[in-house]
């Protein structure tokens, strides 16, 4: 028996690892480049506290703290499209990735947050 659980946990494990692997990343300065030439899908992440520090212009907002984050930002972005997620750090936005790609969305995640974009811009 404690055979399979120790199994079963494992390919949990894995399962979740291979997911979150797969959800795309690009650099701030990636961001800003795309933003100067498309008009992309932008949703920001974080807490209305920290939006008020700042925001890059054009982001939709969903709090990840929310417990109805998912219908939230589901209701906000266009499912055909691309969506490109931001939070202070990267973390958050790595986390939100991983559970609207799992409702089947198309999700890249923004490494280095705002804190990067303030840094940099």
């Amino acid at each position: 028996m404690k055979k399979i659980v120790c199994i079963f946990l494992m390919s949990f494990f894995f399962i979740n690892c291979s997911s979150s692997e797969e959800i795309k990343s690009i650099s701030t300065k990636e961001l800003k480049v795309l933003l100067e030439k498309e008009n992309i899908q932008l949703m920001d992440v974080r807490s209305p506290k920290e939006i008020e520090e700042g925001t890059i212009k054009t982001a939709l907002f969903a709090n990840y703290f929310d417990t109805d984050f998912q219908e939230k930002a589901s209701e906000l972005i266009d499912k055909s499209k691309p969506v490109y997620l931001y939070c202070r750090s990267g973390n958050r936005s790595g986390k939100a990735s991983v559970i609207l790609k799992e409702k089947g969305f198309k999700v890249v995640n923004i490494l280095g947050g705002y804190n990067q974009w303030k840094k940099e811009n």
